[in-house]
């Protein structure tokens, strides 16, 4: 495939833990202005795309200047809303979802997912990794983990710590970084399956593709990234910044 690669960042107004979290501004700018901010900086995607379900949203990002398209209200995941925008783009090839609520992503690192997918030829995703230093991450819910197999490909997310430390060995656990890169054909394939079981029961959407055997390629990168998801995460975000 030799078509676009194109960045949509999903951005939902109606977040169940955090409303409108997209517009919470920081130092005068926006959430979402942070995150387009960062996708923007990418040497490897074509265009950067923000999809969204509310005027607000749109408004904000006309703003600072960037491309916003309104999609349906009714999407179950970040993956399905961008696939609606994909429909209507055939000339891209590659679609990356870098979540609209990472505003602490670096460029490099999307460029790493985006390098990943084009480069393994069996992978249908590719997503990022960080190692986790601080202990207190392991078990917080909010903090994503993941288990790789020595060839990098994804084995399993969870909420939970995984693996459990059953013996006193010397493991490296990974957190998971809200971004994805799909293939062309496996966007519209994940988007048309029916959730899952483990995918209600985490909610995460990452465990439909693999429920599914479709193959998920992880980067880990040095990316100390902070998703919003709580006014706690805000305030680490600020603290961030200073």
């Amino acid at each position: 495939m030799n078509g676009k690669t194109a960045i949509i960042i999903p951005s939902r107004y109606g977040s169940t833990r955090l409303p409108a979290k997209a517009l919470i501004e920081v130092n005068g700018k926006t959430i979402i202005q942070y995150v387009w901010e960062k996708a923007s900086a990418s040497k490897l995607a074509d265009e950067v795309i923000i999809a969204t379900d509310h005027p607000k949203i749109i408004e904000a990002c006309q703003k600072f200047g960037a491309n916003a398209m309104m999609t349906r209200i009714d999407h179950q995941c970040g993956s399905d809303r961008i696939a609606e925008v994909a429909q209507k783009r055939p000339d891209i090839d590659y679609i990356i979802n870098v979540q609209g609520d990472e505003p602490l992503i670096t460029p490099e690192s999307i460029d790493a997912c985006i390098s990943a997918l084009k480069n393994t030829a069996d992978a249908d995703v590719s997503t990022l990794l960080r190692v986790i230093k601080d202990a207190d991450e392991i078990n917080n819910p909010n903090i994503v983990k993941c288990v790789k197999n020595l060839q990098g490909y994804a084995m399993y997310f969870s909420r939970s710590a995984i693996p459990y430390k059953r013996n006193d060995v010397n493991h490296t656990y990974y957190g998971h970084l809200g971004i994805y890169g799909y293939k062309r054909e496996a966007l519209f394939k994940m988007t048309s399956l029916p959730q899952t079981s483990l995918e209600k029961t985490e909610s995460l959407e990452q465990l439909r593709v693999l429920d599914n055997g479709m193959k998920i390629i992880t980067s880990v990168v040095n990316d100390d990234a902070v998703g919003i998801d709580t006014i706690e995460d805000v305030e680490r975000f600020k603290s961030k910044l200073l």
